[in-house]
């Protein structure tokens, strides 16, 4: 009796911990992603052959349009390209000569430096949805997104663990003026999270300002000689280079800033129907991007990009998760990797209105297959909802929870010793278990990835707790990450100076919501 008592208070005291333990507020960002399994490659070396020759054939005998931009033009001209209106047409090899001036590998810096990433390589960086007007909750519903929801998913962002990027424009604050919105949208992403961040492309003008906000929270002199901005630079898919995104790529590329050269492709709409031709284009288009962004400044940090879905030809909608979609990523990471160049593509893509079973398999199949195609950028991992016009607040932590799936995945097999686990087969032996071996004791916390949000428990256990769906956990735990934030810590005199600029930014211009 007098060994028992201690060891019941022993117990008693470890449980006391375990609960103060699972309660106290946890906060973590994995490491960027690096994998340790192979990319899988659907394309024979003679298909991508023919691709990178058609790719090729496009630019020189079709070309390119730089429209309302006659310093491109005369960029090109200078470069060797057959300029005929706001037509380039670029000679065989020379798009390819000049793109070999792009770093294989850019580490972008956040301003705390454990967060810093690389993209290229092996990596794979994970950045939330971008760009949708709209946001749904479970309690709201679907409506025009407003400033505060804008800081509400940064917020999330910065709290997620597998999540290693703060993004861009992670939904449209339609309450601030179209001219002004980016200043608030970057003070947002650098002032409630330490992640590194994307730059603002709307307009040339918006490009500076980005960079003129990152010299003042970096100092001019980092900003010079490092990458702290990942910017993404719309084509115009089929073969076109308007003046806005080409003088936001032209602002960055001359500031060392990196930028993400991705063909918009709808296939169907603005590109062929078939896969083969899909990737010829795709491949045209960014070796046009990247070697104009070379033309700007030899070594401009950029992305090989790759935003690629399929359309309904009923309805003519979109649609994701589809094997032909499956298809150019893999075979454009690829060209992407003969090239030398980072891959973005991929992400939580799907066509569903809710946050549903339509939402988590078309989901599930987008992800999967940019970890396999060897993406080094994904854009739009977590959030994404109707087609890219809506960033859920559900869909984004149940989407950020299985990130942590695909962290594991990368990882490849463990084939350590204890990997191999000899010694856990011969303890056990035949007829055993391996419950309460040493191996598994030593092990079981580390061994398997454990969800964040998915139910396992019993059925008679779940249905007390009030039979609750996916969607009603995601939303407890939105409200839980919210409640639990703790801004960063940031020097008072750069707070004080970004929002400074902003505010004189904002007094020079009238508001302009066109």
């Amino acid at each position: 009796m007098t060994e028992a008592g201690p060891a019941r208070r022993g117990r008693g005291g470890g449980g006391a911990a375990r609960r103060a333990e699972r309660s106290a507020v946890h906060f973590e960002t994995a490491r960027f992603i690096e994998r340790n399994i192979p990319n899988f490659e659907i394309l024979t070396p003679e298909a991508l052959e023919i691709i990178e020759a058609n790719a090729e054939t496009l630019l020189a005998e079709v070309g390119v349009n730089f429209v309302e931009n006659p310093a491109a033009l005369e960029r090109w001209r200078k470069a060797g390209a057959e300029i005929d209106g706001e037509r380039v047409r670029i000679p065989r090899g020379l798009a390819r000569q000049l793109c070999a001036t792009a770093p294989a590998r850019i580490i972008q810096h956040a301003r705390n430096p454990a967060r810093n990433v690389e993209i290229g390589g092996g990596s794979l960086v994970l950045a939330p949805v971008y760009g949708p007007p709209f946001v749904r909750d479970q309690a709201g519903g679907r409506r025009y997104a407003v400033m505060e929801d804008f800081r509400n998913f940064v917020r999330l962002g910065y709290m997620s663990k597998w999540l290693h990027h703060s993004g861009g424009t992670v939904c449209e604050p339609t309450d601030i003026a179209v001219n002004k919105r980016h200043l608030d949208m970057l003070l947002a992403h650098m002032t409630l999270s330490d992640k590194p961040f994307m730059g603002s492309v709307t307009e040339p003008g918006r490009a500076r300002d980005s960079v003129e906000m990152c010299e003042i929270l970096f100092g001019r002199d980092f900003v010079a000689e490092n990458t702290v901005m990942t910017s993404l630079i719309n084509i115009n898919s089929p073969l076109t280079f308007d003046a806005v995104m080409m003088g936001a790529l032209e602002i960055y590329a001359a500031a060392n800033q990196a930028t993400i050269i991705s063909p918009f492709i709808v296939g169907g709409a603005m590109a062929p129907v078939t896969v083969a031709g899909t990737l010829t284009q795709v491949l045209a288009e960014v070796l046009a991007g990247v070697a104009y962004a070379q033309l700007v400044r030899p070594g401009a940090p950029v992305i090989f990009g790759a935003f690629v879905t399929s359309i309904d030809m009923n309805s003519g909608a979109p649609t994701f998760g589809t094997p032909e979609a499956a298809q150019i990523t893999y075979g454009a990471g690829q060209l992407a990797r003969r090239l030398g160049l980072p891959y973005r593509s991929g992400g939580a893509f799907c066509g569903s209105k809710l946050p549903d079973a339509q939402a988590a398999y078309e989901s599930a199949n987008s992800l999967n297959m940019a970890l396999l195609s060897g993406v080094n950028f994904m854009l739009h991992a977590c959030g994404w909802l109707e087609g890219g016009l809506v960033s859920s607040y559900e869909k984004f932590v149940m989407d950020a929870d299985q990130l942590g799936a695909l962290h594991h995945l990368a990882q490849g097999i463990d084939m350590s010793e204890t990997g191999q686990a000899m010694d856990a087969i011969r303890e056990v032996g035949p007829g055993g278990h391996y419950l309460g071996c040493a191996h598994t004791q030593a092990n079981f916390k580390s061994a398997f990835w454990r969800s964040d949000l998915l139910d396992y428990k019993p059925f008679e256990t779940w249905d007390e707790g009030g039979a609750r769906d996916t969607v009603t956990l995601a939303a407890l735990r939105v409200k839980k990450i919210l409640n639990d934030y703790v801004q960063p810590p940031l020097d008072p005199a750069i707070s004080e100076a970004l929002h400074a600029y902003v505010a004189r930014r904002k007094a020079e211009m009238p508001d302009a919501f066109g």
